[in-house]
């Protein structure tokens, strides 16, 4: 496996000139978010993760974690790793000062995640998980909840988990039977939950769960669920561990991938039940727990940009590494990457990593926006947008990641498919990410029925409007790979357009006829959105080239990974739009239980 070195260049483009950084910190009240101090976060972050996470990347995969006499053992290295991460005070990057945090913005601590992830996918799922506890309890615990469990949470010295799935109920949380009582203060919780990221491990003192349960006497279904922290140890008065709770870890899944994170069966209340509190009010757990949710599904759309940043470079320096066969037209043997055919999949794995990240950060910027922005109506816009926008980055980043770890294999040959390597690592890890936190079908029934038709579309053609306010910039550009990006893009947006149309049109009477294509309009929003902000990349980087701006090589590459995203993946847009609105007869007209 080859060394990991954090994509900075592009990083710092996207952060300023797609997502607005500098506005960013001037109008939500980060005027602390200087470009030297970001710079020099995003270097150091980029150390930590190149020379502490990466090289334990291939040895966390191999070892994996061991479940023995109850405590979990971590791969050699990931617990003093660890160690090192929370001495660099990283888990608290976008968090409140009052309880610890740098208060820095979210789309800072993206860019810093993605490296964490790019290096060690396995080890960033644990301060990725701590940080969506975070934002829950910040947003909807009491005083007194957060007095207790924010400043070690944000610290990192304790740790975070989600506690959903049930082995009855995975994505149906209403079929959730794990069970609260009151008691006192506090409740007690009784109940399996299975799928748990970092469930225990032997980072921390301390680890504190988000738990779905139903309290004796509610109601059935997603409306009786509450949310309750339960510590692993209760947490004294003074702050500190004390006595171990009513909870354990049964076993360890055997995975394809990330098996350096420890994924646990988790049983709760095998005595008289785990303590626990409540975060805010009973029956709201499902409300309350899509913060933490929305959270992570933004995160995982961002595993899938950074595992398709390692899997590139790794199939980049292999390229140019194996020598095989001899160019067209003659002469001496050369390295791969002198074959069109690998250039173009080099090409679609770096094109398809920068449009994915576009994304992500755009979206995390708009995110800073609706939380910080002092007018009302642009907080509005912006969270309206993220909304639209989360099931998208969680998706289509995913599916990003999937194609692009799966065509490194290819690159390398026969040699992709060994596994020391390393390339294999990449696609089993990734492959995950397009099935948890929601699987990708998922996000798109949520994206076409509650962001899309569910406004009647108001949300998307705001987006639209945006896309379609690039064209002129894009007009008045010079040179061809503006010429075609411009004529893409026109494309794209007239069929996200008409796509967006029929959903308004039809899901009233017909919200099946949508469902059975709803995987095609996400990739075909992911496509143009993508599409739209490598345009916006393609105009930044000519009038930087043009004002002698700049790294000139990079500039010229960015124009070429726009030119290249315009004619060989915005040109799906047409067919993705097609197959969603004329696809669904064979699929709704089969009857699947006897055939």
């Amino acid at each position: 496996m080859t060394s990991y070195s954090a994509p900075l260049a592009d990083m710092r483009f996207v952060i300023y000139e797609l997502a607005g950084l500098e506005g960013i910190a001037s109008e939500c009240g980060f005027g602390e978010a200087s470009p030297e101090l970001i710079d020099a976060i995003l270097e150091e972050a980029a150390r930590f993760g190149a020379q502490v996470l990466a090289p334990l990347n291939q040895s966390g995969d191999q070892e994996g974690c061991v479940l023995e006499n109850g405590a979990v053992s971590t791969p050699e290295g990931f617990r003093q790793a660890y160690r090192a991460f929370v001495a660099g005070g990283w888990n608290g990057v976008p968090f409140d000062p009052h309880y610890g945090g740098q208060g820095l913005p979210w789309l800072v601590s993206t860019a810093v995640s993605e490296i964490w992830n790019s290096a060690n996918m396995a080890f960033g799922l644990c301060p990725m998980l701590t940080q969506g506890g975070v934002e829950l309890l910040g947003a909807h615990a009491s005083a007194e909840l957060k007095a207790l469990y924010l400043p070690k949470m944000i610290s990192g010295e304790w740790t975070g988990t989600m506690n959903l799935t049930e082995p009855q109920a995975g994505s149906d949380l209403a079929a959730i039977r794990t069970k609260a009582r009151r008691q006192g203060g506090h409740y007690l919780i009784s109940g399996q939950k299975i799928f748990i990221t970092y469930g225990d491990h032997d980072f921390t003192d301390n680890i504190v769960h988000m738990v779905l349960a139903r309290i004796e006497g509610a109601p059935e279904g997603i409306k009786g669920l509450s949310l309750f922290a339960v510590p692993k140890f209760v947490t004294q008065e003074d702050g500190s561990p004390g006595r171990a709770n009513d909870l354990r870890c049964v076993s360890l899944e055997h995975k394809l991938g990330i098996k350096a994170s420890p994924t646990a069966v988790m049983s709760y209340g095998d005595g008289d039940g785990a303590v626990a509190h409540i975060v805010g009010e009973e029956n709201r757990g499902i409300e309350y727990m899509f913060t933490m949710m929305n959270n992570a599904r933004l995160a995982v759309g961002l595993e899938g940009v950074a595992i398709a940043e390692r899997a590139y470079q790794q199939a980049h320096a292999y390229s140019l590494d194996r020598v095989q066969g001899r160019p067209l037209g003659g002469g001496k043997p050369a390295p791969i990457a002198s074959h069109p055919d690998v250039r173009r999949m080099l090409l679609s794995m770096k094109a398809l990593s920068e449009a994915a990240r576009a994304l992500a950060y755009f979206t995390a910027g708009h995110l800073d926006r609706a939380r910080r922005h002092p007018e009302a109506e642009t907080r509005q816009q912006s969270q309206s947008l993220v909304d639209l926008l989360i099931p998208v980055v969680k998706s289509w980043g995913a599916d990003v990641g999937i194609a692009v770890a799966d065509t490194a294999i290819q690159v390398h040959g026969g040699m992709g498919y060994i596994e020391e390597t390393g390339a294999a690592q990449h696609l089993r890890d990734a492959r995950i990410a397009s099935i948890y936190e929601g699987t990708n079908g998922i996000q798109a029934l949520d994206l076409v029925g509650r962001k899309v038709a569910g406004d009647g579309g108001r949300a998307a053609l705001a987006l639209l409007a945006q896309i379609r306010a690039t064209d002129s910039g894009l007009a008045e550009g010079e040179g061809e790979p503006i010429a075609a990006v411009r004529r893409h893009l026109q494309a794209g947006a007239g069929a996200l357009e008409r796509a967006t149309g029929w959903i308004v049109e039809t899901y009233p009477d017909d919200p099946g006829r949508v469902a059975a294509g709803a995987v095609h309009y996400a990739r075909l929003a992911g496509v143009v959105t993508g599409g739209w902000l490598m345009g916006r990349a393609a105009l930044a980087a000519a009038a930087k080239l043009a004002a002698h701006e700049g790294d000139r090589e990079f500039l010229k590459a960015k124009l070429n990974s726009a030119r290249f995203f315009a004619d060989q993946v915005l040109t799906e847009a047409g067919f993705l739009a097609s197959v969603f609105m004329e696809g669904a007869s064979s699929i709704s007209g089969q009857d699947h239980d006897r055939h």
